[in-house]
């Protein structure tokens, strides 16, 4: 399952470095905006993601009301596509991966966790070190990540954030979110310009335009 972001991107570097066979990113995004909730990274960038990545791409659209149908409809389909499991970028919230993995495993499907319990900062450090190109694309407006919205992750940055008191590095609390658009598992770059920043409900989104 993918948002786009630096967790699940990792997630499927090292599944592939495991040795699993990934041929299908999964995305749920928001039926009245086109975006991926929370990120708000459009579906369509998704879609050009998953290409770039040489793999399918199965997107379907939900809203706050049919998540859970939704989510369960998908599952479904990947298991009539004959996929075994579902990879996922969960860190460390296990009322979240609870959540999945309940559905996943009642589907039939086995539920992976590549980067499960490892410390957020070295996570983070790692999509750096192993060469991928992440833009923040939502921040949490009174959160310490804030300034750094439009920016590219780097180590700088990342070393800000571990400082920071109270800030989860990887942002696994919404603290902040990044949309990766090249690295070492893309045949090239997603090609994207700057947008309108948008806020609302706190938090602040900058709109990724494809300019392919």
């Amino acid at each position: 399952m993918s948002s786009g972001g630096k967790d699940s991107t990792l997630a499927l570097d090292r599944a592939r470095r495991e040795g699993l066979d990934v041929q299908i990113l999964a995305n749920l995004y928001d039926r009245a905006t086109g975006r991926v909730r929370f990120h708000g990274v459009r579906a369509a960038l998704i879609a050009e993601q998953a290409t770039a990545l040489g793999l399918t791409c199965l997107q379907a659209a939900t809203g706050a009301d049919d998540f859970d149908q939704a989510f369960e409809a998908l599952l479904d389909q990947l298991k009539g596509q004959g996929c075994d499991g579902v990879v996922f970028g969960n860190i460390h919230l296990a009322d979240v991966r609870e959540w999945y993995e309940m559905r996943v495993r009642a589907a039939g499907l086995e539920h992976v966790e590549p980067l499960w319990g490892d410390p957020p900062i070295e996570l983070v450090y790692e999509v750096i070190e192993r060469g991928y190109r992440a833009l923040i694309v939502g921040v949490d407006a009174h959160r310490a990540a804030a300034p750094f919205l439009g920016r590219e992750l780097d180590a700088d940055i990342v070393t800000e954030l571990g400082i920071a008191e109270g800030l989860d590095p990887a942002g696994e609390r919404g603290e902040y979110h990044t949309f990766v658009y090249d690295g070492p598992a893309f045949a090239g770059p997603v090609a994207v310009r700057p947008g309108q920043v948008r806020e609302a409900d706190g938090h602040r989104q900058l709109d990724l335009i494809p300019t392919t």
